[in-house]
């Protein structure tokens, strides 16, 4: 096994588990296994190819990644007809996995003016398909409460803020952000929960054979807001489109929902709230985890998406009165602390300085 030479221990023993399943459920013979990523957690992907195609083989350590939700989502999302990966093989106490191959081709790169169209409406149908899925018998989704939204908020004022820019801040302003929050948290509970991705974007989803849209990286799915996964998706925060653009997806989006049943009938206006309700929510969330991915966790390369991430909670914020403080607050605040540490951001918001 010349391919196997000189690797650490789990690959081995990975390529060895899946010979053996091969061996026992197939006529395949496995010929080698490559590298395919790794996460941002402490599973790593391979590719074993075989005598009959390839198969996806993940290293998932037992005493670091927990694989029975992915496998309980991952089966519930193929019954119902989504293009998620199949489990082959599993074994949860060597922390081991054998999936069906959707490829290479992520749809991040496919993005384009003349694409962008096509596919963002073939990924809101999916995203409809998703949403309702029922959650799996043996692994009932958490709930994404207000407790939860609040936690998430709360990274902001811990990473971003105090840690990230280095600012101690007075009771008023620590009450304003707190107070901010709760409100957001309140209105984002009072949209209609569906099944949710929790990270539907270009990065996660790929263009497999035919077109199909393939979805991956669902493991963290949750009972939520009906539009958090459609912010992942048309608010990315590794490519941006004309806001203009997006607010026309929004609205093909609801009346997709509304075609299909799935929600009660809803104004352009207010759904569109919510879209940005929620948005606000995840980008709070965002800035933190990508300060606490550069301070705690040393993956610096996230400092870059922050700009975009930023520039998209102040948009999202500054049409809605009851926003107006906090937007005030962050524009004479926390941007031009921010830009003065990290010019880079200057030219994204240079129209809030």
């Amino acid at each position: 096994m010349e391919h196997c030479k000189q690797q650490d221990t789990r690959r081995q023993a990975l390529y060895d588990w899946s010979v053996n399943y091969l061996t026992q459920h197939t006529d395949f013979q496995a010929q080698q296994i490559s590298v395919v990523s790794g996460d941002a957690s402490f599973r790593r992907y391979f590719r074993l190819h075989h005598t009959g195609g390839t198969y996806i083989a993940v290293d998932a350590p037992p005493e670091k990644e927990n694989s029975r939700p992915f496998v309980a989502i991952a089966q519930a999302l193929y019954a119902h007809g989504v293009h998620v990966p199949e489990t082959i093989a599993y074994d949860f106490d060597l922390g081991f996995m054998l999936l069906s191959d959707l490829g290479d081709t992520l749809l991040r790169p496919r993005l384009n003016d003349d694409t962008v169209d096509g596919l963002y409406q073939q990924a809101m149908r999916e995203l409809v398909t998703i949403q309702g899925c029922p959650s799996p018998q043996n692994y009932p989704l958490p709930p994404y409460d207000r407790p939860r939204l609040m936690t998430e908020m709360a990274l902001f004022k811990e990473w971003f803020v105090a840690q990230y820019l280095a600012l101690t801040l007075s009771d008023e302003e620590i009450a304003l952000i707190d107070d901010t929050c709760q409100h957001i948290a309140e209105n984002v509970a009072q949209q209609p929960n569906v099944f949710v991705h929790r990270d539907y974007h270009s990065r996660n989803l790929m263009l497999v054979n035919d077109g199909v849209l393939g979805v991956i990286d669902f493991q963290d799915a949750v009972i939520g807001a009906i539009t958090y996964d459609l912010v992942s998706l048309l608010r990315d925060a590794y490519v941006e489109w004309p806001q203009q653009r997006v607010v026309d997806w929004v609205e093909d989006f609801r009346n997709l929902l509304q075609q299909q049943g799935q929600i009660p009938q809803v104004s352009q206006a207010q759904f569109l709230a919510w879209f940005d309700y929620m948005g606000v929510q995840r980008h709070l969330k965002v800035v933190g985890i990508f300060a606490r991915l550069s301070l705690r966790d040393g993956k610096h390369g996230y400092l870059n998406d922050i700009p975009l991430v930023f520039k998209y909670l102040l948009n999202e914020i500054k049409d809605y009165p009851a926003l107006d403080r906090f937007y005030q607050w962050l524009c004479t605040r926390i941007v031009p602390v921010y830009v003065a540490k990290y010019p880079q951001a200057s030219d994204m918001l240079k129209a809030y300085l």
